[in-house]
C-alpha cells in the first residue's frame, strides 16, 4: 500500500479520532518515506548474497532513522506506533526508553557475573551486549526518550556506536531537541559525542502541531464516575484513547532512589492505575511526587469507600490527591461514592484531612481543571 502511515492517519481523522493537523500530516509522510526506504533496503539485502543477517562479517547498509521531538500531546507517539505496526521488519522492537536501559543494565550485570565466574575473558561488556541487541533488532523505536541518569549517559555513546555500525535504524520520540538531552547533567561533556551520533544517524523532525490534540476531548464524558464497573471502565477506556491516541498503553517503571515504581499502563504522559495499585502498595509522598513529575494525567479506577479500618490506604489516597492537586495534574477516576461520601467515620485525623481531599476531588472533576482551578 502506498503511503500507509498517511492513509491510517487519514482514516483516524475520518472516524473522528483526531483533528487533522498539517504538522502531523508532514510527519506521517516522512514516516511513509522511511517505511519505503526500509522495504527497499530489505529487498536489496534479500537479493544480495549477504542476506538480511550478518553474512561474511558485514552489516546491512544502514537506513537513517528519525528523531521526533516536540511538546507533549502533539501525536508523536501515535504516529510512531502506526509506523512500528507497519514496519516490514521481523526484527523490530518498540520500547519505553527506561525499559530499554533496564534491559541493557541487566545484560551488563549478567556479563559481569560470567566474567567473575571465569566463563569469559573479555573485560568490556558493551561489545557483547551490542552484538546481542543488533542480532535481535534491526528497527528500534524509543518512546519518551530522555536521559537523566549518569549511568545511562555513560553507556549510550559506546553502545549506539556499535548498534548504528551494525545497521540499526532508530526512531525516537522526545519532548526535547537532541542538543538539549541530558542538559545540566553530571559530566555532560562525555555525553556530547552521543548527541552527535544521534544527529548523524537520524533526521531530526520537530513536530510542533498547532494544538495539543488531547485538549478539549473530554466534553460529554464525565471525569468522575460513580459507581465503578464495566460501564465506567468503558468510559475510562475512551478517555485513555482520546488523551493518548492509543487504545492501550504499556508498562513502565519510574526510577526512584535506587528502586523502581511500576506503572501498569502508560502512554503520551498519561498513566493508568487501579486504586489498589496506587494505594495498597507501600508508596509514599516521594513516590507520588515522582509520578506527578513523570505524567500530566492520571486515570484511577475502583476507588472504594474508605474508613478507619483502611487507615493506611486512606492516608496514601490523601497524599496522592494532595500531590496531584498541588502539581495541577488531570485526574479521571471511577469511585464507589461521590467525593464527600468516600470516607466514613467522624473521628481521627483522616476524617478531617479527607474533607480537604473531597473538596479537591470535586474541583478536579471539573472540565476547567487544571487551567481553571483555584490552586
Amino acid at each position: 500500500m502506498k503511503d500507509p502511515v498517511s492513509r491510517r492517519y487519514e482514516a483516524l481523522a475520518a472516524e473522528g479520532g483526531l483533528v487533522p493537523d498539517p504538522e502531523q500530516m508532514a510527519l506521517a509522510a516522512r514516516l511513509d518515506q522511511l517505511l519505503s526506504d526500509l522495504s527497499a533496503a530489505r529487498t536489496k539485502s534479500k537479493r544480495s548474497s549477504l542476506g538480511w543477517l550478518f553474512a561474511r562479517g558485514k552489516a546491512p547498509e544502514p537506513v537513517p532513522g528519525l528523531y521526533i521531538w516536540g511538546p507533549v500531546g502533539r501525536g508523536k507517539t501515535m504516529l510512531m506506533d502506526i509506523f512500528f505496526e507497519l514496519a516490514p521488519n521481523a526484527r523490530k522492537r518498540r520500547a519505553h526508553f527506561n525499559d530499554f536501559m533496564q534491559d541493557v543494565q541487566e545484560r551488563i550485570a549478567l556479563f559481569r557475573r560470567r566474567l567473575k565466574s571465569g566463563e569469559t575473558e573479555a573485560d568490556d561488556p558493551i561489545k557483547p551486549v551490542a552484538e546481542q541487541i543488533s542480532q535481535e533488532t534491526r528497527v528500534l523505536c524509543f518512546d519518551e526518550f530522555v536521559v537523566t541518569d549518569i549511568a545511562d549517559a555513560m553507556i549510550l555513546g559506546r553502545l549506539f556506536q556499535r548498534l548504528f555500525s551494525s545497521g540499526l535504524t532508530l526512531v525516537v520520540t522526545s519532548n526535547v531537541a537532541p542538543d538539549e538531552l541530558y542538559a545540566g547533567g553530571l559530566n555532560r561533556a562525555l555525553f556530547l559525542p552521543f548527541i552527535d551520533l544521534i544527529k548523524e544517524n537520524t533526521e531530526v523532525f520537530h513536530l510542533n502541531a498547532a494544538r495539543d490534540f488531547r485538549l478539549g476531548r473530554e466534553e460529554g464524558e464525565p471525569l468522575y464516575l460513580v459507581p465503578p464497573g464495566a460501564e465506567a471502565d468503558r468510559i475510562l477506556d475512551r478517555h485513555f484513547l482520546r488523551l493518548t491516541g492509543r487504545p492501550r498503553g504499556e508498562r513502565q517503571e519510574i526510577a526512584l532512589r535506587g528502586r523502581r515504581v511500576e506503572v501498569p499502563e502508560a502512554a503520551e504522559g498519561v498513566a493508568r492505575f487501579t486504586f489498589s495499585e496506587l494505594c495498597q502498595r507501600p508508596l509514599g509522598s516521594a513516590d507520588y511526587l515522582k509520578l506527578a513529575g513523570a505524567f500530566h494525567a492520571f486515570i484511577v479506577s475502583d476507588i472504594p469507600v474508605l474508613g478507619p479500618q483502611r487507615r493506611n490506604e486512606a492516608r496514601r489516597f490523601i497524599q496522592l490527591i494532595d500531590t496531584l492537586y498541588d502539581k495541577r495534574r488531570r485526574l479521571i477516576a471511577s469511585a464507589a461514592a461521590e467525593p464527600d461520601r468516600l470516607f466514613i467515620g467522624k473521628g481521627g485525623s483522616e476524617a478531617a484531612e479527607f474533607a480537604r481531599t473531597a473538596s479537591r476531588l470535586a474541583e478536579m472533576r471539573s472540565e476547567a481543571w487544571p487551567d481553571g482551578g483555584q490552586g
